[in-house]
């Protein structure tokens, strides 16, 4: 990058935006957390000490700091400190298995570990014992309270990894997609041009941090002055209560957490101070409860198609409006992105014929961690290769047909068979294992696992302990069936063909 200052004019940083909002208004409410408030000068201060706790952990720009975390206002402060330095946060998923686990922490090669109270049993079961650990809260707070607030690095580029997060590969072990300073910026920008979010909206923060969900919503609160508040999970009273004290810019909602928040509505009512918009995955919601949430909160339902890589757009500038009863799930083009159907090659299909989405633009992240053969397949072309088929319609918009790679969703998780297959067939006693999905009430997707076996006193529940040893609880399956080797149907060339088994569940 070019030391020009008409060049570094443009350079403007997650950190700098927050940092206008800390002087605008050092007063204001950054986060509230179980009614515990702090401000937005108290939550730079505890940013800067803790960005020189970085550096005094030998982690400077381009070096990682994993985290391992249910959400808490520590996990902003961290963001934050890494947006100043130019450190690259690591978030992992707690959900995950030891080995999963391990594999996540390995790949990015971290200079620490920041692990919470409830996570240090798992962190004491991994094979990390070169990496220096510190507990948030007691270990943590010490040094924050002694350290200097550090200044930003002046050579942070917008261009530089922020964060990295997780997606499931078809591989069968998660990637690190590691999503950029600028990245975030523009999907601060595409939340604020396609839905009804105003400056100083709170976001509620309960989707754990380490997804997109919390993690770019939150970052957008405080790049543009508004509160976030942090819950950990889906606990539905503090929701209610957030909802009926703040206006909401975005309520995130996902399969498996609206019926239980609206039972608790039920219950008690909500009178919301306010919302822009609310949900998300339309597709994979029952329309009553897409209607019954609406009138709840009395915003649209955003009918959304993102991505970990991507985040809202391509498609998530429809709304579901109140009212509409008989509304199309059919996307919308997202604001600040391109957008194509294509073949195999690369080129266009023609309008209802179903091709895979390739996407470009300023909020599409800058690629996998250490995986380049990878990177150079799924952005070929100079386009972001989604793995989704969809087809486009004479009016403009999208219609999803199916995963090209195929994929569960299961309670707004990403779950591969390849990865819960992978550790059925390590297996000695199972000689094939298929993995397909089945409609759920709840959590929309659910895996259903397939297996054959020569061993006789092979049981359900020893594949259940297997898959308990080593996959966390959303990926294992919720059945196991045991069939002959012969019969997995299969093509001419010996490919199990999955979708002819869907069927059978």
């Amino acid at each position: 990058m070019s030391a020009d200052p008409v060049f570094a004019s443009g350079r403007s940083t997650v950190w700098g935006l927050f940092a206008q909002q800390v002087r605008r208004q050092p007063d204001a409410v950054a986060i509230d957390h179980m009614g515990k408030t702090a401000t937005y000068a108290e939550l730079a201060d505890r940013a800067r000490r803790l960005a020189q706790v970085f550096s005094d952990l030998g982690a400077g720009r381009g070096d990682r700091i994993a985290i391992l975390s249910e959400n808490c206002p520590e996990y902003i402060e961290a963001e934050l400190a890494a947006a100043m330095t130019g450190v690259i946060l690591a978030c992992q998923n707690w959900r995950l298995a030891v080995p999963e686990l391990q594999h996540c922490i390995r790949l990015v090669e971290p200079k620490a570990l920041l692990v919470s109270p409830s996570n240090v049993s798992k962190q004491q079961a991994l094979d990390l014992k070169e990496l220096p650990t510190i507990e948030i809260g007691a270990e943590l707070d010490p040094l924050i309270a002694a350290a200097q607030p550090a200044d930003p690095d002046p050579l942070v580029d917008p261009e530089d990894g922020l964060v990295i997060l997780y997606t499931s590969g078809t591989t069968g072990l998660p990637k690190g997609a590691v999503i950029s300073q600028r990245a975030m910026i523009a999907r601060m920008a595409v939340c604020r041009m396609d839905t009804d979010w105003r400056a100083d909206d709170a976001f509620i923060a309960w989707a754990p941090m380490f997804h997109m969900a919390s993690t770019d919503q939150q970052l957008n609160c405080l790049m543009s002055g508004g509160t976030v508040v942090v819950i950990d999970g889906m606990q539905s009273d503090p929701i209610i209560d957030a909802l009926e004290r703040y206006r909401t810019g975005h309520f995130i909602m996902i399969p498996g957490a609206i019926e239980p928040f609206l039972a608790r509505v039920a219950e008690r009512g909500c009178r919301p101070v306010g919302v822009g918009v609310v949900g998300a995955m339309a597709d994979l919601v029952p329309r009553q409860q897409i209607l019954d949430l609406i009138e709840v909160v009395g915003a649209p339902y955003c009918n959304t198609f993102g991505a970990t890589e991507t985040g809202m757009p391509p498609c998530s500038l429809a709304m579901i409006q109140r009212g509409e009863t008989d509304f199309s799930l059919s996307k919308r083009q997202s604001s600040l992105c391109e957008i194509r159907v294509v073949d195999d090659e690369g080129n266009e299909v023609p309008d209802g014929q179903p091709g895979e989405m390739a996407v470009r633009g300023p909020t599409v992240f800058s690629g996998y961690w250490n995986a380049p053969e990878t990177n150079a397949k799924d952005f070929r072309g100079g386009w972001f290769r989604m793995g989704d088929l969809f087809r486009r319609n004479a009016d403009a918009t999208y219609d999803f047909v199916d995963r090209a790679k195929y994929m569960i969703k299961s309670g707004g998780e990403n779950v591969y068979p390849a990865e819960i297959e992978r550790v059925l067939l390590a297996d000695p006693r199972i000689a094939e294992a298929v993995v397909v999905k089945a409609k759920d009430d709840r959590w929309s997707e659910v895996p259903v696992a397939f297996v054959a076996s020569d061993d006789a006193g092979l049981t359900e529940e020893d594949v259940m302990n297997l898959c308990r040893a080593n996959l966390a609880g959303y990926k294992r399956p919720r059945e196991v069936r045991f069939i002959g080797v012969d019969d997995f149907p299969r093509s001419t060339s010996g490919k199990v063909q999955r979708h002819e088994m869907e069927p059978w569940v």
